[in-house]
């Protein structure tokens, strides 16, 4: 149908509007006359009622039928940049992001659409088709928030100014899909995934299991005997730091066979990973904790702003509605007996026998250890404090503390 100022003048519904005005004509006709709806009657009768003498229902564009030099200027030096950030082998980034573009171009004041980004890729050659793969129908699973937390890392240059590569950890929430924790580390390390699940079982309590791949910070697995070699311990035979911490909260832990059984995590981190390495370059960042302050903007846009594609809710609104409809198998976190610190349970773990001197070695260092008798077995709990670069050691046996001391961190030869 064509439009009414196509088929009207202006003073053809002048004359009718009058009329109906005037009582010689009823509202049903006029509108089976202009073929208008009601909506439309009324707000064309009260566009004559207030100016009939300047009436008019000729059509005026409101937005310009072009944009500007300036934005298209802005368009072309950003999808320049991106192409530069495709061609740098160094970096994690593979494809041109749109949308992302869209996204700083709007913090400048520019708003354009990533349709129309998309048209002037292709037309300066900085548009690479996306590889068709299997069609995504994945079902949400679990039906409660804490029943599962996949938890995962990933080293990469962050930036193409950084000197070295940093490790982002991150844990997500599978019914929700919240991000629980992300942070980058200088290295992946027992104590770093140790940290992170302190913070996040802190912050929202103890989840039924963690999902992990086969890391050997997570799990110890032995390979095949052979006619050379027969091995003593098989997988699992030997308790790795982060298990000896889940099993003593009560946290199960399931592992995944492959990156794509971790698919719920693997998005997300390309989603993070694609965006801050973005940022990064263009706003030549060079140290972690200006990276840190990206990671944080990205994941605030991630749980608060974005409307997950699989389970259709803003990912933060979909946890707060679970928890508060009693929807969670989140346990309140407290500590397992007989331990009143956290720092008995969020540590590294070794043991030593006490000798003929009432002593034990370690980091080639003799520690005194009282009230504890000769021979007996005592448990270590070690906690690196990277900031003051002391290792705290607190000794246990029979259940109870007997014994605390701290060396120098870079005295020590434990790898955590």
């Amino acid at each position: 149908m064509d439009q009414l100022h196509k088929r009207f003048s202006g003073e053809q519904v002048k004359v009718i509007l009058q009329g109906y005005c005037q009582g010689t004509m009823t509202r049903a006709a006029i509108e089976e006359m202009l073929m208008i709806g009601k909506t439309r009657f009324f707000t064309l009768l009260d566009e004559y009622r207030r100016s009939p003498e300047t009436f008019s229902i000729a059509y005026e564009r409101n937005t310009p039928t072009r944009l500007s030099a300036t934005v298209e200027s802005a368009i072309k030096i950003g999808l320049m940049q991106e192409k530069e950030l495709i061609e740098d082998r160094r970096l994690p980034i593979w494809n041109y992001n749109y949308s992302a573009l869209r996204d700083r171009l709007q913090k400048k004041g520019i708003a354009v659409s990533a349709t129309t980004i998309t048209d002037r890729a292709r037309k300066l050659d900085c548009y690479k088709p996306h590889p068709k793969g299997k069609t995504h129908n994945r079902i949400v699973e679990t039906s409660a928030i804490g029943t599962l937390v996949q938890h995962d890392a990933s080293i990469h240059l962050w930036s193409p100014f950084a000197d070295e590569k940093w490790t982002l950890i991150s844990s997500i929430d599978d019914y929700s899909r919240k991000l629980l924790f992300a942070d980058l580390f200088l290295k992946e390390t027992a104590w770093a995934h140790i940290q992170a699940a302190q913070e996040l079982m802190q912050a929202h309590g103890l989840p039924l299991r963690y999902y992990v791949d086969n890391l050997r910070v997570f799990r110890f697995i032995q390979g095949r005997d052979s006619i050379w070699r027969k091995h003593v311990l098989e997988t699992d035979d030997v308790d790795t730091q982060w298990r000896q911490m889940m099993r003593l909260l009560g946290v199960d832990a399931i592992y995944a066979l492959s990156p794509q059984a971790k698919g719920k995590i693997e998005r997300p981190y390309r989603w993070l990973q694609d965006r801050i390495v973005r940022t990064c370059a263009l706003e030549h960042i060079t140290n972690i904790t200006d990276v840190r302050a990206v990671l944080k903007e990205e994941r605030d846009r991630y749980n608060n702003h974005q409307v997950h594609s699989t389970t259709g809710e803003i990912p933060s609104i979909r946890f707060a509605k679970a928890r508060a409809a009693g929807n969670t198998l989140f346990r309140p976190f407290a500590l397992p007996q007989p331990y009143n610190s956290t720092k008995d349970v969020f540590c590294l773990r070794d043991t030593r026998v006490v000798d003929g001197y009432q002593r034990i070695s370690l980091f080639n260092h003799e520690i005194k250890v009282p009230n504890v008798p000769l021979r007996e077995m005592v448990e270590l709990h070690m906690i690196p404090n990277q900031t003051k670069n002391i290792m705290d050691i607190r000794i246990w046996w029979s259940q109870k503390m007997v014994h605390s001391i701290s060396f120098p961190l870079d005295k020590t030869t434990v790898h955590f």
